[in-house]
């Protein structure tokens, strides 16, 4: 699935972002749990250089927990950590903050706070994250994404700043896997993308890896092998039915969607990092193909030219 989703506003915030960069102490990454590889924005990571790094799952409650040990031990580094959080438990957010003190170097005479500046892809649950470390509402928070529209400093005490910024995608997403589950997971608004497709695609990875946790929840026979013939059965058994007794596949899509962002089928996450590494070399290959096939065309058209040219 090729997205194009670009706003204006996210645009501005990459700019204003590359402009407070060297004044930042630690980036605090947001990746949502569910789909650590496609909500890490690769802009980001370009813009961040050698900058030290926390990485926060978000909507760990949500995620497999075994997968997420996995990301969670693949994100280690020398100036990389992680961590797991869920905005329905309080200490995995204390946590953070000790963690953070370990990534910066105190000296006795600094007079200005450290500064943490929290980004993340839109409605991965930046701007809840930011509320429960300030402990009040500072940020806007919605179940949709694209909600904060302009950076803002948040104070934490007198040794740390929090500088919250618009939630940004990347001009074109290369991976269209990864646009799938972007889309999967709400990071787009659902204007811009056709659910059925999207819920199809969704299906083909649960089907597989989550099997007993779709048939308990929706409690029918599907057929597991066939993902248009799942979704046909669950709008089926829910009542989705449109015209002439066919299954509605848009309102089936959207409750399948529905429920699955709502963690109500079961704990799932639709990528691990054997994944991203195969998916990552596919998008690679993909551009160099598309770009000996850009040059092929321009040397046709020279060709051409200098043939025309010649007959002159």
């Amino acid at each position: 699935m090729a997205i194009q989703w670009f706003p204006g506003h996210m645009h501005k915030a990459r700019k204003e972002m590359a402009m407070v960069l060297p004044d930042t102490d630690v980036i605090v990454e947001v990746l949502d749990a569910r789909i650590p590889f496609s909500s890490e924005n690769p802009m980001l990571e370009q813009l961040r250089g050698h900058k030290p790094c926390l990485k926060v799952l978000t909507k760990s409650d949500l995620a497999d927990d075994e997968l997420t040990q996995v990301w969670l031990n693949n994100y280690e580094s020398d100036t990389t950590k992680s961590i797991q959080i869920s905005s329905h438990d309080p200490l995995s957010i204390k946590a953070m903050q000790p963690l953070l003190k370990t990534m910066v170097t105190p000296s006795q005479s600094r007079v200005n706070p450290f500064v943490v500046m929290v980004v993340g892809i839109p409605n991965v649950g930046k701007s809840t994250l930011i509320n429960l470390l300030a402990g009040r509402t500072v940020a806007k928070t919605g179940n949709e994404p694209a909600i904060t529209k302009r950076q803002q400093h948040i104070s934490l005490s007198d040794h740390w700043v929090l500088r919250d910024t618009p939630g940004v995608l990347w001009p074109n997403v290369d991976n269209p896997k990864s646009g799938y589950r972007l889309a999967a997971t709400g990071a787009i608004r659902d204007t811009a993308m056709d659910s059925a497709d999207v819920a199809a695609h969704l299906l083909d990875y649960v089907c597989v890896n989550y099997p007993e946790q779709l048939q308990q929840r929706y409690n029918v026979d599907l057929p597991l092998d066939d993902s248009v013939g799942t979704l046909e059965a669950i709008g089926r058994s829910r009542g989705c039915i449109g015209g002439g007794g066919m299954v509605d596949f848009d309102r089936a899509a959207r409750l399948l969607l529905t429920e699955f962002r709502a963690g109500q089928i079961g704990k799932m996450t639709l990528e691990n990092p054997d994944m991203q590494r195969k998916e990552l070399k596919e998008v690679e290959l993909s551009r160099i193909e598309k770009a000996q096939k850009k040059e092929e065309k321009k040397a046709a058209r020279k060709a051409a030219r200098n043939k025309r040219n010649s007959r002159g």
